[in-house]
C-alpha cells in the first residue's frame, strides 16, 4: 500500500511539473514579449543627450549598476515575489486589486450591488473582516466588543468617508489610463527600436527615410491581423521570444568574455552612488531611459489569469531575468571599450552585435517586437473589457477570439483607435527618446499605482500590519517616485502626450461612471411601489394577452418606471413578465449554477418575475438561444421548488421594503430537456399528446423542448403555473427596452450639465446597452423616458 502510494504521489508531482513547465513555456510568448525587447532601447535612450560616455566608463557602469538593480529589485522582488500573490481568485492587473478592496469594504463603484453577492463562491470575504466582527465592534465596549484591529480600521474609514473611496476610483481609473496609454507606446517603441538596425548599414541621412514608412507598414499590419486573435499564431509566440532570449544572452556573453570580463564590478550598488555624483542633473534625467529597462513587468500580473503564479515565476526567474541582465552586461561590456561621442546615435543594442550577426538578429529583434506588442495590444482589450463590465467605459462591441483561452478578446473600435494613434506617435516623434519619454512615464505611473493599491490589500485582504503596508509602500514607492520624477521632468520632450491621452480616457471614464450612477439613482428615486402594483388587481386593470414580456431594467429590486409609463399608454400586456437585469459583480468569475437569482413579484396569480442574470468582469456571455434556455430553465425551476430552501440549493433570500425575496437556483432545476430534428418535428409530435412543452425559437437544425416531469409529488398550483409559463413561452417572447434621455435639472451647475450632456452623447454614439445576449425575441419595444437629474 505504502508503495502504491508512494508512486500516485511521485505521479502526481511529475503532472504539475509537466504543466507548470508547460505554461511557463507558453507565458515566454504571451507575458514577456515587452520585457525581453527592452535591450534594444535602453541604453541609446539613456544617453540621448542628457549624459555622455567618456572614457573613465564611470557612466556606462552606473547605468548598468541602476539596470541590474531596478530588475532586481522590480520585476524579480516586487512582481515576482509579491504582488503576483495578491490575486483576485487567479486574475491580475489594476481592477483585480480594486475588487479585491471593493470586496473586502464596502468602497465599490457598482450601484446594484447585493447582499447575496457576497455569498458567491469566489467572493472569499475573510474571516477576520466577517460581518459577525463588524457587529462586535459596533457594539463598543458596552457590549463587550473587542478593540478594532488595524484592518478594520482602515476598512471603516473608507467606508465611511466618500472622498476616500472617490480618490480610490480615481487612482484605479488613472492605471487603467496608463495601461491603455502604454498601448499606443510600446508598439511604437517596440518596432522602430528593431528596425533601427538599419541605421548601421546606412548613411544617418537615409535611414530616417526608411525606417519611418517601414516601421508604419509593420504596424498596420500588426493591428489588422488583430481580429483573426493570439491564440491562430500562438504557437509561435513562445519559440520567437526563446530564440530571441538565447541569442541576446549567447551575444552578451561574448561581448563580456571578448571585450571587458570585469565589467561584472559593476553590480556593485556603489556605481550608482557614483553615477549620481558625477553627472548630477543630467544623470538624474537620464533615469528616464533607464526606466524602460523594466518595460512591461506589468505584464507578469495583468497577464496572470491565463497562466498560474508559479509558472510565471519559472519563467521570469530563470529564463528571463538571466538572459536580460547577461544582455545589459554584454552591451555595458562592448560600450566600455567603444566610445562614440561623436555619434550618440550609434549606441544602441546592434553596434554590440557581431557584423556577421546582425542580419539575422535584425530579423529576430523585429519578430519578437511585434510579438511583445501583440501582448500588450490584447492587454490593452482586456482592461477595456474589464472598465465596460464594471461600468467605468462606454459599452463598445466586444468580440472573443479564442473558444478556450476567455481573455483573448477583440475590440474593434479600440484597435482602430490605438492603431491611428500609434501611427502618429511614429510619424510624429520618429526616434525612440520622445517615444522612450513617454513610455517611460506610462509604465511608472502603473507601477506607482500598483504600488498604492498593493499597500492597501496588505492590510485589509492579507490582514497585514499598517506598518508593514507603509515599509511596502516606502521602500518600492520611492524608487518608483524617483523613476517618475525624472519622467516627468521631460514633460515637453514626449511625456507629455500619455498625459493627455490618459486625460481624454480618464474624462470619458470618469463622466460615463458619473452618469451610470445618475440614472440608477434617478430609476431607484422613481420606482413603482408594489402597493401600485396590488391595487390594479392580477389583470392590472389591462388585458392580459399571451406570451412572455421581458422587461429590461438595472434596478435589483422594485419595478422601473417604464413599466408604468408603458401599461398607462397601452391598454394590454403579457401574461408573464418577467424583469430581467443583467448586472456585473466585483469577481472574475460567476459559477454557472450560481448565475441566476430568481424571485417573484407580487402573489403567483400575478405571474411576475425578477431574474437577475450576475456576470463576473471575465466571464463570457452565452450565444442567445443558450441564455434564454437558462432563463426560462432558471424560472420553472424556482417555481417548481415553490420557493422552499430545502428545494434549492445556496438559498439566499433579500427583503426589500417590498419583502421580495430571491433565490439562487441552478440551472440544473430544469425541466425535462428533449433535443429533436427540426425535420421531423412533425412526424414526431404526435409521439407526445400527454405533455405540453417549451419551445425555443427555431434553429437550423435542433431545438429544445421542455417537457413537464410526470411527478404524482408536485402541487396542483405549481403545476398550472409551469403550464402557464410553457403556453406564454410558446407564444411568443417580448423584449421591452427603455430608452432614456438624460437632462439636467433647471439651476444645476454647468459642469453638472456639461457632464450629463457628455454622458448623453456617449451613450448615444455606443453600443447597445450590454445584456447578456441579443435574446431573440418576436417583437422589440422601446420606451422612451426623460429623465430630469
Amino acid at each position: 500500500m505504502d508503495l502504491e502510494g508512494g508512486t500516485h504521489l511521485n505521479t502526481f508531482k511529475r503532472e504539475s511539473w509537466r504543466t507548470a513547465l508547460t505554461l511557463a513555456y507558453q507565458s515566454l510568448g504571451v507575458v514577456y514579449g515587452d520585457l525581453s525587447t527592452s535591450p534594444l532601447y535602453v541604453y541609446k535612450s539613456t544617453f540621448a543627450e542628457d549624459i555622455k560616455h567618456s572614457e573613465t566608463n564611470e557612466e556606462i557602469y552606473g547605468v548598468f549598476s541602476f539596470v541590474f538593480w531596478t530588475l532586481t529589485l522590480i520585476p524579480l522582488l516586487k512582481y515576482v515575489f509579491i504582488v503576483l500573490r495578491a490575486n483576485d481568485n487567479g486574475e491580475g492587473g489594476t481592477f483585480a486589486l480594486y475588487s479585491l478592496l471593493c470586496r473586502h469594504a464596502r468602497v465599490g463603484f457598482l450601484p446594484n450591488g447585493q447582499l447575496a453577492d457576497e455569498e458567491l463562491s469566489a467572493y472569499k470575504k475573510t474571516d477576520s473582516l466577517s460581518r459577525s466582527g463588524e457587529e462586535s465592534i459596533d457594539g463598543g465596549a458596552g457590549s463587550g466588543g473587542r478593540p478594532a484591529t488595524a484592518p478594520l480600521k482602515v476598512k471603516r474609514l473608507l467606508e465611511k468617508h466618500q472622498v476616500l473611496q472617490r480618490l480610490l476610483l480615481i487612482l484605479a481609473l488613472i492605471g487603467t489610463c496608463m495601461v491603455i496609454g502604454d498601448g499606443v507606446f510600446t508598439p511604437a517603441l517596440s518596432v522602430f527600436s528593431a528596425i533601427s538596425g538599419l541605421e548601421l548599414s546606412m548613411a544617418k541621412e537615409h535611414h530616417k527615410y526608411v525606417e519611418v514608412p517601414i516601421a508604419c507598414v509593420i504596424l498596420i499590419c500588426l493591428f489588422a491581423l488583430q481580429h483573426f486573435g493570439t491564440h491562430r499564431v500562438g504557437f509561435l509566440f513562445a519559440p520567437i521570444v526563446i530564440t530571441w532570449l538565447l541569442s541576446i544572452s549567447m551575444i552578451g556573453i561574448y561581448n563580456i568574455f571578448y571585450w571587458n570580463p570585469k565589467i561584472y564590478q559593476a553590480l556593485s550598488p556603489y556605481y550608482m552612488y557614483k553615477f549620481l555624483k558625477k553627472t548630477q542633473k543630467g544623470g538624474w534625467m537620464s533615469l528616464g531611459g533607464i526606466l524602460l529597462c523594466i518595460t512591461g513587468s506589468e505584464a507578469m500580473f495583468a497577464d496572470l489569469g491565463h497562466f498560474s503564479q508559479f509558472s510565471i515565476n519559472i519563467a521570469f526567474t530563470f529564463v528571463v531575468y538571466p538572459s536580460l541582465i547577461l544582455a545589459y552586461m554584454g552591451q555595458a561590456a562592448h560600450l566600455s571599450q567603444h566610445h562614440f561621442n561623436e555619434n550618440d546615435y550609434r549606441i544602441g543594442f546592434y553596434v554590440s552585435v557581431p557584423e556577421k550577426l546582425r542580419w539575422p538578429v535584425l530579423g529576430i529583434a523585429i519578430l519578437a517586437a511585434v510579438v511583445g506588442s501583440q501582448a500588450v495590444i490584447t492587454g490593452t482589450f482586456s482592461i477595456i473589457k474589464q472598465c465596460s463590465a464594471l461600468g467605468c467605459f462606454p459599452r463598445v462591441k466586444i468580440i472573443h477570439t479564442s473558444p478556450k483561452f476567455y481573455g483573448q478578446v477583440y475590440i474593434p473600435d479600440i484597435n482602430w483607435i490605438l492603431m491611428i494613434l500609434c501611427l502618429a506617435i511614429t510619424i510624429g516623434f520618429r526616434d525612440t527618446k520622445r517615444m522612450g519619454n513617454a513610455s517611460g512615464l506610462a509604465v511608472i505611473t502603473v507601477m506607482l499605482v500598483t504600488t498604492c493599491l498593493m499597500s492597501l490589500v496588505i492590510v485589509l485582504c492579507w490582514r497585514r500590519s499598517i506598518f508593514l503596508a507603509l515599509c511596502f509602500i516606502f521602500f518600492f514607492g520611492s524608487i518608483e517616485a524617483l523613476y517618475f520624477s525624472a519622467s516627468l521632468i521631460k514633460f515637453l520632450e514626449g511625456a507629455w502626450v500619455p498625459v493627455i491621452l490618459s486625460f481624454v480616457f480618464m474624462i470619458i471614464m470618469y463622466v460615463w461612471h458619473y452618469g451610470t450612477l445618475k440614472k440608477y439613482e434617478f430609476d431607484v428615486q422613481n420606482k413603482i411601489s408594489i402597493n401600485w402594483l396590488l391595487s390594479l388587481g392580477p389583470t392590472l386593470g389591462l388585458v392580459r394577452v399571451r406570451g412572455v414580456g421581458l422587461i429590461h431594467t438595472e434596478l435589483v429590486s422594485g419595478i422601473p418606471a417604464i413599466f408604468s409609463h408603458f401599461v398607462t399608454n397601452l391598454p394590454a400586456f403579457h401574461e408573464v413578465v418577467v424583469f430581467l437585469c443583467v448586472k456585473s459583480v466585483p469577481v472574475p468569475h460567476v459559477q454557472p449554477e450560481e448565475r441566476f437569482l430568481v424571485g417573484r413579484i407580487g402573489p403567483k396569480e400575478y405571474r411576475f418575475y425578477r431574474c437577475i442574470a450576475r456576470y463576473g468582469y471575465h466571464d463570457i456571455h452565452k450565444d442567445d438561444v443558450e441564455f434564454e434556455k437558462d432563463l426560462m430553465c432558471s424560472i420553472a425551476g424556482f417555481i417548481q421548488s415553490n420557493g422552499s430552501s430545502t428545494e434549492i440549493n445556496n438559498l439566499s433570500e433579500e427583503s426589500s421594503k417590498e419583502d421580495e425575496k430571491m433565490a439562487v437556483v441552478g440551472i440544473r432545476h430544469c425541466l425535462q430537456e428533449v433535443e429533436e430534428n427540426v425535420e421531423h418535428e412533425s412526424e414526431n409530435s404526435d409521439d407526445i399528446p400527454k405533455h405540453r412543452e417549451i419551445q425555443s425559437p427555431i434553429i437550423v437544425r435542433k431545438k429544445v423542448r421542455f417537457v413537464l416531469p410526470e411527478s404524482p409529488k408536485m402541487d396542483t398550483t405549481v403545476r398550472d403555473e409551469l403550464r402557464d409559463l410553457m403556453e406564454a413561452r410558446e407564444s411568443g417572447l417580448a423584449f421591452i427596452l427603455g430608452n432614456s434621455y438624460m437632462k439636467a435639472k433647471g439651476g444645476s451647475s454647468f459642469l453638472k450639465k456639461l457632464a450629463l450632456n457628455l454622458y448623453d452623447f456617449l451613450r448615444r454614439n455606443s453600443r447597445g446597452p450590454s445584456y447578456a445576449v441579443s435574446i431573440p425575441h418576436a417583437s422589440t419595444l422601446e420606451v422612451g423616458m426623460n429623465y430630469l437629474v
